[in-house]
């Protein structure tokens, strides 16, 4: 395994130019393509991915650590199969659809104007993490770690509070229908 440190990445597609396996440490990858990559056993250590398109990329074994996403599309990815050692990401302004977080403990990660459909929280410790302005139509929250979490400026969620631990999470008023839609209650 090859280790890189301080490198910027710009524009190269990695299905065709494959990156070696090996770690990455302090890296920057701008509007890179990683679509159904292989990142089994690469580790990523206080890395940046800006406008990369990492869909359907195989995550098995993967290591992020301090990894920044910003403004990419991260379609169909089961960040469950990610080393879980020291997993910490953070994501803004991503397109996560149909993305896969189940049983992970990712505390406090901050999720920030995200496209989170049909993403699956089951399981997933996100105690104290920060979902803001994100788009939640169809995530699964099923025996899900809430407690301290932010959802005020989050929409089109479904919590069930019975089901998911909710202690001191933060939800606004225009957001409780999402909390409340278990109960059949109707909301005007």
């Amino acid at each position: 395994m090859i280790f890189q440190a301080d490198t910027k990445f710009e524009r190269v597609h990695f299905h065709e130019n494959p990156l070696p396996k090996g770690e990455y440490e302090n890296c920057t990858f701008v509007n890179c393509d990683f679509a159904k990559v292989n990142f089994f056993e690469w580790v990523f250590v206080d890395c940046i991915f800006i406008e990369c398109d990492l869909s359907l990329a195989q995550l098995n074994h993967a290591a992020f650590r301090e990894v920044q996403f910003k403004d990419c599309k991260m379609l169909g990815l089961a960040f469950e199969k990610c080393n879980d050692f020291g997993l910490s990401f953070s994501f803004d302004t991503c397109n996560l659809n149909h993305s896969s977080f189940y049983k992970l403990k990712i505390k406090k990660t901050v999720f920030k104007n995200c496209q989170m459909e049909a993403v699956d929280f089951t399981e997933t410790d996100l105690m104290g993490s920060i979902i803001e302005n994100c788009q939640l139509q169809q995530a699964v929250f099923d025996r899900t770690n809430l407690e301290g979490c932010d959802f005020r400026a989050s929409y089109q969620y479904n919590i069930d509070p019975q089901i998911n631990k909710v202690k001191k999470a933060r939800f606004s008023l225009d957001g409780v229908g999402g909390l409340l839609k278990v109960f059949g209650v109707l909301i005007e």
